[in-house]
């Protein structure tokens, strides 16, 4: 249904020079999409970073004239649109500084799953690595048949785990760097196809755009900030997948490198990830589950009385049901089931660890001593 709201939000993207940084000033100081089109210019001119050229760009008539016509674009193709402030959109991604102000997705895919791995590399991949690939997911569906696997539908590894997600009954969300008028590399579109049933296929850019090298890059920061780790099976010396990693790495995300034989051209991105402490050596898929903590629970979780703790404040008693309900939990999974920046979780960890209330464990795990 056609809402002045998801007008005025596409419209946003689309003024000439206004990123996310400033995109979210204008909302925190006016609140309302709409008004900000409205508002008093002297008022606009008060907003810090918001330059008279900025104004007179949020202003230029064509802008609606543009949003206007995506809107149409959208409800025509039935897409879904996720706003940074909407309840539904991305949390993961929330925990990062440049997350995209709007994303446009089609498909059914629910982009909070509890457990997300990316799954990256070269789009020269081997044997070797499409083999790894694929068992990697085939396993993964036996032990964490919950799992989300994102990737970004390039040759390669990207097409090689959206296919074994599809073969296993996975979700599989594809991030594009274009918008969803288009599928490219074209011969992946039956993939595509086959993923709105199963997944879903995402992107920050409207309709019209190319798949520009650039914007390659920009679509690695939501296939890193999406998941809760990103597993890199082959990359050489450069590529795309070593971005991913390092962008993984900013966000604080786990990161597992396949390692591969030195003389192997398509290993030596993994292999450097490694040997410069960026990734963690994956050698085995019992390691990996463990050091995610996604190793299911045999044991009866036996409960804490909170009265023990009488000195908890309200956030510090939130974080506390929390981790007595579930037991051990990454503090990725804490900060998104709780609502928490990363940085406000850690801060209120540490006080806890302090006053021996909760332990850190390997890998990001927290849990009650």
């Amino acid at each position: 249904m056609r809402t002045n709201k998801d007008l005025y939000r596409i419209a946003l993207t689309q003024i000439k020079g206004v990123g996310v940084m400033h995109a979210r000033t204008l909302m925190q100081v006016i609140g309302d999409e709409e008004v900000i089109f409205k508002e008093d210019i002297r008022k606009l001119e008060a907003i810090p970073r918001i330059s008279r050229r900025l104004i007179n760009e949020i202003r230029d008539s064509e802008v609606l004239k543009k949003a206007e016509k995506e809107l149409e674009f959208v409800e025509n193709n039935k897409l879904r649109l996720f706003f940074f402030t909407d309840d539904d959109y991305p949390q993961r991604l929330t925990q990062c500084i440049d997350a995209p102000l709007l994303l446009y997705a089609r498909g059914n895919a629910d982009f909070n799953h509890r457990k997300t791995i990316s799954v990256v590399g070269t789009r020269n991949s081997t044997r070797y690595g499409e083999d790894f690939c694929k068992e990697l997911i085939e396993e993964l569906s036996r032990r964490i048949p919950d799992v989300q696997i994102i990737s970004g539908l390039a040759y390669g590894i990207d097409i090689c785990a959206h296919r074994a997600a599809l073969k296993h009954n996975l979700s599989t969300v594809a991030v594009l760097a274009h918008g969803l008028d288009r599928i490219y590399p074209q011969i992946h579109r039956q993939t595509a196809v086959e993923m709105l049933q199963q997944g879903a296929l995402l992107t920050e850019f409207p309709s019209g755009t190319n798949p520009d090298k650039h914007n390659f890059v920009k679509r690695n920061r939501i296939v890193a900030g999406m998941a809760d780790a990103v597993v890199v099976i082959e990359s050489a010396e450069k590529g795309g997948s070593l971005t991913t990693a390092d962008i993984a790495n900013s966000y604080y995300r786990e990161v597992f490198a396949i390692p591969g034989r030195i003389r192997d051209k398509m290993s030596t991105g993994c292999n450097r990830l490694i040997s410069d402490n960026k990734a963690i050596l994956f050698q085995s898929i019992d390691g990996f589950i463990s050091h995610m903590g996604w190793e299911p629970d045999e044991k009866q979780s036996i409960p804490i009385q909170q009265e023990l703790f009488p000195e908890l404040s309200e956030e510090e008693s939130v974080l506390f049901e929390k981790l007595n309900e579930k037991g051990a939990m990454h503090v990725n999974t804490l900060a998104i089931e709780l609502n928490i920046p990363v940085s406000d979780l850690f801060m209120t960890l540490l006080e806890l660890e302090v006053r021996n209330i909760v332990t850190s464990l390997p890998g990001g795990m927290y849990q009650l001593v």
